[in-house]
């Protein structure tokens, strides 16, 4: 049997998203910052590049919570 849709489940789940993704990208900054003459060129374009991405998901779940709070009521 389905469960009922709770959006206070999806906001907690968004919520643990955009925690997990922001220590991630907060990991990889401090260890871009920590070991930047150790990276190759490449390497250090990587991290910079994925945490963009990380960036723009971070904006797309807050932007999702907003919603599902904007639903709940």
């Amino acid at each position: 049997m389905a469960r009922p849709d709770s959006r206070t489940e999806n906001v907690d789940r968004l919520n643990k998203n955009t925690k997990n993704t922001i220590e991630k990208l907060n990991e990889a900054q401090e260890y871009l910052q920590e070991h930047a003459d150790e990276l190759s060129p490449g390497e250090a374009s990587a991290i910079r590049a994925k945490n963009e991405r990380r960036r723009t998901n971070i904006e797309a779940l807050e932007g999702e919570i907003k919603e599902e709070r904007r639903v709940e009521k």
